[in-house]
């Protein structure tokens, strides 16, 4: 199992693209990391291990170590299966096939990460965030701009409701000089009023 594991390792790097990739390399892996597991549990250890039970029931202890065996390989094999399933190891690991295949007719270097946490992050982070920053100074000018044309266009309602006030004041005084002076005019072209004389005045007269 060690050499399908190392055989589907090399078709998952350098193969055509035709053969198997890096799912069939996992599951290789898993089988030979499972074969071996199995082998270290060997009847002769099991044996081994209860040499007295065997002596009396060797047939019935080769079948209690099979069971056993059977048992953990469905355990394990159940396991794993959970595992890539919750993960969505099968088709994680195709879409890497499909990107390291159309990176192969790729001319531009790939990115190699140094080894330094920090200057990797920098080096991949650093361009972006200055990128987000002339976007940022953009909106920012383009906001302020709109709140100074907010402001003038406040100051200049602000401005004509003065006039208008100004403007209504003026009228209104303009109105009551012209009432009053209506007023006095009717006074002086009203004739007099005469007063009546009582009947008893004019006898005495």
């Amino acid at each position: 199992m060690a050499e399908a594991a190392a055989a589907a390792a090399a078709e998952a790097e350098g193969g055509d693209g035709g053969g198997p990739g890096r799912a069939a390399l996992l599951a290789a892996v898993v089988d030979a990391f499972l074969e071996k597991l199995l082998a270290a549990g060997s009847y002769e250890r099991f044996a081994q291990c209860y040499r007295r039970f065997y002596r009396a029931q060797p047939h019935v202890t080769r079948s209690i170590h099979e069971q056993l065996l059977a048992q953990l390989r469905a355990a394990v094999t159940e396991e794993i299966q959970e595992v890539k399933k919750e993960g969505n190891l099968e088709e994680l690991l195709g879409a890497l096939d499909a990107i390291v295949e159309e990176s192969r007719g790729c001319e531009e270097p790939a990115w190699r990460p140094s080894g330094i946490p920090e200057a990797d992050a920098r080096s991949t982070v650093v361009p972006f965030l200055l990128k987000q920053r002339c976007f940022l100074r953009r909106e920012l000018s383009h906001s302020q701009k709109e709140n100074r044309a907010a402001a003038a266009a406040v100051l200049e309602g602000r401005e004509r409701i003065a006039a208008l006030r100004r403007s209504i004041a003026e009228r209104r005084a303009a109105w009551q000089a012209l009432s009053g002076a209506r007023q006095e005019l009717t006074a002086v072209l009203q004739p007099p009023r005469q007063e009546r004389m009582e009947p008893g005045c004019a006898a005495g007269r």
